[in-house]
This record gives structure tokens, sequence and C-alpha cells, in this order.
């Protein structure tokens, strides 16, 4: 029976910068091999053959998706055997904390030709240069529409009941966790649920939360208390010794966007454009809370003010992603340097000796 495979990003190109949550989610398991090697090397291909053979055995997979170019992976992993695949070429720069014992480097540059490079050198640079360029504007941009939205906030924050807004919290705790108390340490994993990409906002939450029998959809306004809400309900979770999984907004890091609780069964994550999502099935509940803690009347006094903030904020953001495609656009142009200078066929064989290596730790497991 073939397994099963769990769509995220833990890294982005938000409004701070380029920004990545990979540690949480590796740091329990007890193989990892870092991949490194120039762009075009194979570091996403080998990661996928290597995962598509276990999931045809029947073991369920954990894709990590680049968020410059959601076709290429950043990341497996195979979770019930405790390894891992990574990409820890810049930007996702990872330090292993055993390294040999724990982690083990694969450098796939071993096996380009230097001299075909090395007549390409100009181009390279060139090339990395502009690729740069495109990321610091994109990144530059994204903070000028930050900046937008903390405006477009403003006016809802200053409406806030507060007292409204911390019961409603309060009573989703209760809801939701309860009196449950584990009595163990919680496994917190850090994640983006989306993410700003060559191709616009990409998500998963669908894949995320289809196996959920619960999935509280928030809607709001920006600024409604959204954010806030799934910060005390992780931070509570964690208190009580649940397993989390903590999924940041993919345009500002330091705002929650959901958060998952496999073993209380349920979603509850912020359903607003540009991840915006409607209830289709049984178990799943709208939390409306520009409704519960904002006064009647709000969005039509400020209708002109609103319109006029969120064409400025599309235009900026449309501007970032316009970047993120130049630079994916040069990236395939280096790219096809670095193929051309590649042998493929070790390429290959590192990819059996790794899955070799994983069959041996597999039997000495059993």
């Amino acid at each position: 029976m073939t397994g099963k495979i769990r769509h995220y990003f833990t890294g982005g190109n938000t409004a701070k910068g380029y920004h990545h949550f990979i540690e949480s989610n590796v740091d329990s398991l007890s193989r990892l091999w870092i991949m490194k090697g120039g762009p075009g090397t194979g570091k996403s291909t080998l990661m996928k053959q290597i995962g598509h053979i276990w999931l045809e055995k029947g073991f369920d997979i954990e894709w990590i998706h680049c968020s410059s170019d959601p076709d290429s992976l950043d990341g497996v992993i195979i979770p019930s055997l405790q390894i891992g695949l990574v990409d820890g070429t810049a930007p996702h720069i990872l330090e292993p904390s055993a390294p040999g014992a724990k982690e083990e480097y694969v450098n796939l540059g071993q096996d380009w030709d230097s001299r075909k490079l090395q007549s390409h050198v100009e181009e390279v640079a060139d090339y990395n240069e502009k690729i740069e360029e495109c990321y610091e504007e994109a990144y530059k941009t994204f903070g000028e529409a930050l900046a937008i939205h903390d405006e477009w906030e403003e006016i809802y924050i200053d409406k806030i009941d507060r007292k409204v807004a911390d019961q409603l919290a309060e009573n989703y705790i209760k809801k939701l966790v309860g009196n449950v108390h584990l009595h163990k340490k919680a496994d917190v994993k850090h994640r983006f649920l989306g993410a700003v990409t060559s191709q616009g906002a990409v998500d998963y939450i669908p894949n995320l939360t289809y196996e959920l029998p619960k999935r509280y959809f928030i809607k709001g306004r920006p600024g409604t208390g959204k954010s806030t809400l799934l910060k005390k309900l992780a931070k509570k979770a964690e208190q009580c010794g649940l397993d989390v999984e903590v999924y940041h907004c993919g345009f500002d890091p330091e705002n929650l966007n959901m958060v998952i609780v496999r073993e209380l069964g349920f979603a509850i994550f912020d359903s607003t454009a540009p991840h915006e999502y409607f209830p289709e099935r049984e178990g799943d509940e709208i939390l409306d809370t520009y409704e519960k803690i904002i006064p009647p009347g709000t969005d039509e006094e400020n209708a002109e003010a609103i319109q006029e903030i969120r064409q400025r904020y599309n235009v900026k953001m449309d501007e970032g992603i316009a970047c993120l495609k130049k630079a994916k656009y040069l990236h395939d142009e280096l790219e096809s340097i670095y193929i051309e200078s590649m042998d493929f066929e070790q390429v290959n064989k590192i990819q059996q000796s790794i899955h070799a290596q994983i069959e041996e730790l597999v039997g000495l497991s059993e």
C-alpha cells in the first residue's frame, strides 16, 4: 500500500527577508543527509527519488517545498524512520548538531566538470549578482507592503473590544484543549502556512487538514485578533504536553496563520485571502473575529480608506512577486550552465548509496 505525502514550507520570502524554521522539523530525526551543491546539481530530484521509493513501500512522507519555486523541494522527511534529507545550500543554511553521528553532508559538487564551469565563471558570477539583487528588491517591496498592511490593521485595532477578544480566545482554548494534560514534553514544529513564490501565493491547507475531523475557519479583517488567538492556543497546547504544528504567516513570520493539534484532531486557521477557504464537510466551522469583536458598521465607515489601502497593498505585492519571477528566470538560466557540466550518472550512484544506507538503518531497527 502506498503511503501519503504531507506538503508544507519551512522557508519563506517574507517582508522581513528570507526566514526559515527547518531546525524544529529535523531536530528529532536520528539521521539527516544535508545536500550541498550549486543550482541544477540534482538536489531536489535526488530527494524526490528517495521520497518516492519509500512512499511506494508504504511509508508516509513529508515534502518540504521550496518557497521560491514550489515545484522544487527543500527537503524530504520519513517521520516513522526518523530520517530526512534537506537542501543545505544558501539561503537555508543548517548547522549540524552531531556531524557524522547524526548529520552527513552530501556534496553533489564533486560530480561537476570544473573545467566547463570555469569557462562560464564571469557569467555565473553575473547571474548570482542579479539574482541576489532581485531578492533584495523583493524583500524591500514586501517590507513596503507590510507597512501599508499595518495601516489597514490600525483601522480595526482601534475598534477592538479587548475584553471580548480575550474572552473569545479563552473560550476557544477551553473548547479545543479543555482539561487535557499529557505528561510528556510537547513536540512543537514551526512551519509556514504558505509562501509568496514566483507563482504567487501558494499553500497546502487542504492537504494538511483533510484527515482532521474538526477544522475551524477563522474569518475577519487585518488586525482583528486572528494571530493573537492562535498564539494563545498554541502556547496552551504546548503547556499541556500536546504536539503542536505552528504555521507562521508567509508574509510576516511573527504572525501565526494556523495551529494543528493532531492528537486532538483539529486545525484552526486564518481563512482569509490569499489563503481563503470555506466549510465543505461535516466538522467544518467558521469563527468570524470581525463579527465577534469589532463594532458593526466599521467596514462601511472606513470603506473609502480601506479600498485605497487595499489597492496600494496589492500593487506592492504584485511588484514583489514580479521580482521573484525574475529571480526564478535567472536561476533557471544559471541552472542550465550547471546541468551541462554535471555527471548525473554519479549523482544517481549517490542516490542509490543513500537509499542503501537507509535500508541498512531500517534493517538494524527492525
